[in-house]
């Protein structure tokens, strides 16, 4: 960046544009639904293969919410008058394919696959946070409240999601 020495720019100051803004937005939107698609084809496969049934549940639920944010994540499509794109997914659903061939390697130890499915679904999760948090402040500069409480919907399921794994885990692992 070509700024001056102590001349610092805010978030109200940047000037990205309604155009430009819009563009990122959606750019990284379809990043987001496109790995969730990801996401909800491989999860069911992985509930059937999960050893401990309080995660096997955990994994159902999180099919069923992953396709709610989904449904949301169209609405905002709609809102934004824009089409999903087949835009480069290949971080997040790389990330997703190297959690199940992880997974995969632990046959015959279903402790251990269990452990990796909680890990791997509990990363996953922080990233989605972490995504929806990043759009959520974008949707404020395009000024679309009903894009920015759709986008706050889906941060707190995923927050819901990774909160239940992670106590899951613990029970799993004091059990």
């Amino acid at each position: 960046m070509s700024q001056k020495p102590g001349k610092s720019r805010s978030w109200k100051k940047i000037d990205l544009g309604s155009d430009r803004l819009k563009v990122f937005f959606i750019k990284h939107l379809d990043r987001i639904y496109g790995a969730k698609l990801h996401l909800v084809s491989k999860l069911p496969k992985l509930a059937g293969e999960a050893e401990f049934s309080d995660l096997k549940s955990a994994i159902l639920e999180t099919v069923q919410d992953v396709e709610k944010q989904l449904a949301r994540m169209e609405m905002i499509y709609s809102l934004l008058d824009a089409e999903v794109s087949d835009g480069s997914i290949h971080g997040v659903t790389g990330l997703i394919q190297d959690a199940f061939e992880a997974i995969g390697e632990q046959t015959g130890e279903p402790e251990l696959r269990d452990l990796s499915i909680i890990f791997y679904l509990q990363n996953i999760e922080s990233i989605e946070m972490a995504s929806f948090q990043i759009l959520q402040m974008a949707a404020v500069k395009l000024r679309n409240k009903h894009i920015s409480q759709l986008l706050k919907e889906n941060y707190d399921e995923a927050k819901a999601d990774r909160t239940l794994l992670l106590l899951i885990s613990s029970k799993y692992i004091s059990n």
